[in-house]
C-alpha cells in the first residue's frame, strides 16, 4: 500500500451506503452486537441508486411495503413512491439508528485480498487524500450490480451528428430545458415509461421509440388495503401485514405468469386496452415477442403513461433506427422523428461487486467462474458476502434475508471458535446461468456474472416465501468448510 499509516481494523466492512448497505448495517448492529463495523461509500452521500438518479419522475417500480425495510415501517401516502421520498427514507433510517455515524464517504474500494494465514481481508481504498488500507474479518459487498460511472452504450448510428442535446438518464443534467421541445426517449424499459409521462406536460411532444414492446402493468400509487390496515392497527403490525399481503400477491402473479404464459399475456394486454382509446394499436406497441416475466414487467402507477398517450402529448413508436440525423431520427420504415433532445434510456451496464478486484492469497478471482452459495456467498472465497436482491420482486426482500443469514453464520463461527468459513461446492454441482431472464443488460453481462449450481444450496431461487424459510433454518455446515 502507498499509505504508510496503520490499517484501520474492523470486524465487518460494508461496501456501499445505499438501500442495501443501510439495511445490512442495521442487521449487523442488532444481530451481531459484539462486532464492530464501518461502511465505505465511494460517493459523497447516502442513497446509492436513489441519490445517483435525478431524472424527472424517478420512482420505485416496487411497492414500499416490500422495498422498504421490515424493521422500519413506511409512513408515506404513496406505496409506489417517488425517488425523493425513497431517498429521504433511506437517509432518515440511517440517522435514526446511528448508522450514518459509521459511514466513510469518498472511500472507493478498489481491491480486496484475503489472507488465509491471518484470516483477514486486506482492503485497498482510494480516498481524496490518497490510498489507505482497511483490515477486516468479514467483507460484505452492498454495491449493487451496475456501473455508476457509465450506462449502456447501444451504439446508435449517427448519434454524434445530432445537433441537439443527448442525455443518458443516469447522468441527468440539472439545467436541461425541455420546455416546448420535441423529445425522443429511446428505450422501452422502466426508465423510459417513467420519463415519458414526467416530461410530457411541459415538452412540446414526447416520443418513446422502441425496437420491441415491454409488458406494462397499471397499478394505483396508493394501496387502499394497506392504508386501511395502517388506520386500524398499530404501526408495526400494519406494516407487517401489508408487507406479507404484497409479497403473496406478487409471488402468486409471478407464478401464474410462468405457469400460464398465454393466459397472462391476454390478461396484461386486456389491462392496456382498457386504458387506451378504441382503435389504438396495442398489438404493435404493447405486445412483446417474449413471454411474461422472461423479462421484468414495467409498472405504471395511476396509468400516467396511458394518460400521456391519450392526451396526444406523447406517443409510442415501434421501429428500428436507421440513423440519427442532425435534427432527428430516421427510422428503418422510412418515417422520421423530429427531435430537439434525444434521451438514451438504453439500459444499465453491469459491474459485479462494484468492480472490486477480489483475490484470495494473492490469486485474482474471476467472478464469472465462481458459484453463488445460497445467493449470499461465493465458492472458494472465505468470509465474503455478496448482497444482491431479486429480479422478480422487491430488491430489499432478498438483501434483508441474505444479511440475516450472514449474521447467523458470523454468530455460529464465534460460538464454535472458527475464523474462516468458505463455501465449497461438491464435484457433482454443475454450473448454470445465474438468472433466467432474457433482459438485454443481463444477457450482455452473462460471462461476467457468477454462476448458480444445479442443486441446493447452490441453486438461486427467485422466491421470497421459500427463501425466507430456507435461509432462516438452513444448515450452516452444508457445503461449508470451516477453519
Amino acid at each position: 500500500m502507498a499509505d504508510t499509516q496503520k490499517p484501520r481494523d474492523v470486524d465487518i466492512l460494508i461496501v456501499g451506503a445505499g438501500l442495501s448497505g443501510i439495511g445490512a448495517a442495521y442487521r449487523f448492529q442488532t444481530e451481531c452486537p459484539t462486532k464492530t463495523y464501518e461502511i465505505l461509500e465511494g460517493r459523497d452521500a447516502i442513497g446509492g441508486t436513489w441519490d445517483l438518479f435525478r431524472y424527472p419522475g424517478i420512482r420505485s417500480d416496487s411497492d414500499m411495503y416490500t422495498l422498504g425495510y421490515p424493521f422500519r415501517p413506511w409512513r408515506e401516502a404513496k406505496a409506489i413512491a417517488d425517488g425523493d421520498d425513497i431517498l429521504a427514507y433511506v437517509r432518515s433510517t440511517a440517522a435514526e439508528y446511528g448508522i450514518d455515524r459509521r459511514i466513510q464517504y469518498q472511500h472507493q474500494v478498489t481491491a480486496a485480498n484475503w489472507s488465509t494465514q491471518e484470516s483477514r481481508w486486506h482492503v485497498a481504498v482510494q480516498t481524496p487524500q490518497g490510498q489507505v488500507e482497511y483490515v477486516c474479518q468479514f467483507l460484505y459487498l452492498c454495491c449493487g450490480y451496475y456501473d455508476y460511472r457509465a450506462g449502456h452504450d447501444a451504439g446508435i448510428p449517427g448519434l454524434a451528428d445530432f445537433q441537439g442535446e443527448v442525455v443518458h438518464p443516469q447522468f441527468w443534467p440539472d439545467e436541461l430545458d425541455y420546455q416546448d421541445k420535441d423529445v425522443v426517449v429511446i428505450g422501452s424499459g422502466a426508465t423510459a415509461v417513467t420519463l415519458v409521462p414526467a416530461l410530457a406536460p411541459n415538452a412540446k411532444h414526447v416520443t418513446m421509440l422502441q425496437r420491441s414492446p415491454t409488458y406494462i402493468v397499471n397499478r394505483p400509487s396508493k394501496d387502499s388495503i394497506s392504508d386501511f390496515l395502517r388506520d386500524k392497527l398499530p404501526e408495526r403490525r400494519a406494516h407487517g401485514l401489508a408487507r406479507w399481503k404484497n409479497i403473496l400477491t406478487t409471488t402468486a402473479f409471478y407464478r401464474f405468469c410462468r405457469r400460464f404464459p398465454d393466459q397472462a399475456r391476454k390478461l396484461l394486454l386486456a389491462g392496456v386496452r382498457q386504458e387506451l382509446p378504441d382503435g389504438y394499436d396495442v398489438e404493435k406497441n404493447f405486445n412483446p415477442t417474449y413471454q411474461p416475466w422472461d423479462e421484468r414487467l414495467c409498472l405504471v402507477p395511476d396509468g400516467d403513461l396511458f394518460q400521456s398517450l391519450t392526451s396526444g402529448k406523447a406517443d409510442v413508436v415501434t421501429d428500428h433506427i436507421e440513423r440519427v440525423t442532425g435534427t432527428g431520427i430516421q427510422l428503418r420504415s422510412g418515417a422520421s422523428l423530429p427531435a430537439d433532445i434525444v434521451i438514451t434510456a438504453t439500459g444499465l451496464k453491469i459491474r459485479v461487486g462494484g468492480g472490486i478486484e477480489v483475490s484470495v492469497d494473492g490469486q485474482l478471482l474471476d467472478i464469472g467462474d465462481v458459484l453463488v452459495y445460497r445467493g449470499v456467498m461465493l465458492s472458494g472465497v472465505p468470509n465474503l458476502g455478496w448482497c444482491v436482491g431479486y429480479t422478480n420482486a422487491s430488491w430489499t426482500l432478498r438483501t434483508d434475508i441474505s444479511t440475516r443469514f450472514f449474521c447467523r453464520l458470523i454468530n455460529r463461527m464465534d460460538v464454535a471458535g472458527y475464523a474462516q468459513a468458505t463455501p465449497t461446492p461438491p464435484a457433482d454441482v454443475d454450473p448454470q446461468p445465474l438468472i433466467d431472464l432474457t433482459s438485454g443488460y443481463l444477457q450482455r453481462a452473462k460471462d461476467e456474472l457468477p454462476k448458480q449450481g444445479s442443486r441446493a444450496p447452490w441453486y438461486l431461487r427467485q422466491d421470497y416465501v421459500l427463501d425466507s424459510a430456507s435461509l432462516k433454518f438452513a444448515k450452516l455446515d452444508k457445503d461449508m468448510a470451516f477453519r
